[in-house]
């Protein structure tokens, strides 16, 4: 079951998705990972998708991704005497650390890592930015604010921090039992809420231990400062959009994704551009004009995945989304602006030698019009390599490791196939046809590029390239 186009498409799974029809017809309509959102659901409710996710790849003998996220360090008001509260511009209000149904003199912010970071100056955003103050004073357990934005404040709503770095670990109790249920069901890979610092990607690679990729979301201004050194530590990037547009200006939010793109790209690491991509489907059979354009930019940028969350969480219309998603992708991908814009963002050469094979294997295969490249990868790195040249041909990805198999449903352009290892080059020949054909990439008399490790089965040495004809 061959996709036609290269990036890949990630599916959020909730109430209107979860049961095993459905999961097996968004499969069908084009997902190729499934999004576990651990801040809703039990941990059942999560076994028993899984479970399903597991009995529908062995019927379709294609691999499916997995990926769990993390719920990590929500921030939120108390409990209100009234519930609610209507704070207007200009007025002074006061968060207590200790305190049960208050009122403006008297917020809630059972959070003493913000009082220990907080600083005169700094702004807090309440409920996704539609309530800001900035801090005149504070104390031990006392903040005093003015309201810059004013607007009504209700019980447990969210409270972001764009100027503070807290000592907070993304990792809570909750997240902690959580990552150890999902890594023992199998997840692929596990997406950590709030990362401010590397330090936050390190410990969380402690706990993992390398059982899953992790995957960074990028959504606080403190990341954004830290950049390079999470992408280096992470395994995979999501541009959460949601969060981030709240602690940056909207109008800053494009220009970010399209740096985030490309320092991922430039490191060889996947990335997934997220959040409201068709958020109009949630409700509705079709999306804006608008929500097209966003989704055919992301693609433009050169976004390993575009993802949608409550579309086929919740929404109405799961299925419609991820075929038009399929569909917009499909688009993008054919229009003849598409190859000119991904070559000139093409992210410059790397001088080492993998690099430099697998660059060269994506420019012979194209300049020879063979019918795809074949990349042999143990842990999914000489795929990567290949896909950062954002090649014309498709990718064919053969790995005897299943997890790796399944995590490269999110790498762009990659089909991968699940094959015993090779002892030898006649038998890389060999199998570098065969699968070939079976999976419909090429006919006999086609040529194939294979770009490979020597020795088999070494980990990250691309070091060896081959042009092969298909035998009749």
């Amino acid at each position: 079951m061959r996709r036609h186009r290269r990036a890949k498409i990630v599916a959020t799974v909730g109430p209107a998705s979860n049961s095993p029809d459905m999961l097996k017809a968004l499969f069908l309509a084009g997902v190729d990972t499934f999004r576990l959102n651990f801040s809703h659901g039990t941990q059942a409710d999560h076994a028993k998708v899984h479970a399903a996710i597991r009995a529908l790849e062995k019927e379709v003998k294609r691999p499916i991704g997995i990926l769990m996220d993390l719920q990590g360090p929500k921030i939120r008001v108390g409990t209100l005497r009234d519930k609610k509260i209507a704070v207007g511009p200009g007025e002074t209000i006061r968060f207590v650390l200790n305190g049960t149904e208050g009122d403006k003199t008297s917020i809630p912010l059972p959070h003493p890592e913000i009082f220990a970071a907080v600083a005169p100056g700094h702004d807090l955003l309440i409920d996704d930015g539609r309530v800001r103050v900035r801090i005149t004073g504070l104390g031990a357990d006392w903040i005093e604010a003015k309201v810059i934005v004013g607007g009504a404040i209700s019980n447990h709503k969210g409270v972001n921090l764009p100027g503070t770095i807290l000592e907070l670990s993304p990792l809570t109790t909750k997240d902690r039992s959580d990552l150890a249920f999902g890594l023992d069901l199998g997840v692929d890979w596990v997406a950590l809420s709030f990362v401010q610092k590397p330090s936050d990607v390190i410990e969380a690679r402690g706990l993992i231990n390398g059982r899953a990729g992790i995957m960074s979301k990028i959504e606080k201004p403190a990341a954004l400062e830290r950049i390079d050194d999470i992408i280096q530590l992470s395994d995979a990037i999501m541009v959460a959009r949601g969060d981030l547009g709240v602690e940056i200006p909207n109008e800053d939010v494009p220009g970010k994704q399209k740096e985030l793109v490309r320092a991922c790209r430039l490191a060889v690491k996947p990335v997934i551009v997220a959040t409201q991509m068709l958020d109009s489907m949630v409700a509705t059979p079709t999306p804006t004009r608008a929500e097209v354009s966003d989704v055919a930019t992301a693609i433009y940028d050169g976004a390993d995945a575009v993802m949608l969350s409550a579309e086929s969480a919740s929404g109405e219309y799961p299925r419609e989304a991820v075929a038009m998603m399929d569909s917009i992708i499909k688009s993008t991908e054919a229009h003849k602006m598409y190859r000119s814009i991904i070559e000139a963002t093409q992210p410059g050469e790397d001088q080492t030698p993998p690099h430099a094979v697998a660059s060269a294997a994506a420019d012979l295969a194209s300049a020879i019009h063979a019918s795809a490249i074949v990349a042999y990868t143990s842990s999914g790195t000489s795929a990567s390599r290949v896909a950062r040249k954002r090649p014309s041909l498709p990718i064919l990805a053969i790995t005897p490791n299943e997890d790796v198999s399944r995590r490269m449903c999110l790498l762009w352009g990659a089909h991968s196939v699940l094959s015993q290892d090779i002892k030898n080059y006649e038998e890389m020949v060999e199998r570098a046809t065969f699968f070939a054909v079976q999976e419909e990439f090429a006919r006999g008399g086609d040529l194939i590029v294979v770009v490979a490790g020597i020795p088999f089965a070494q980990a990250g040495t691309t070091n060896n390239l081959r042009v092969v004809t298909v035998p009749r």
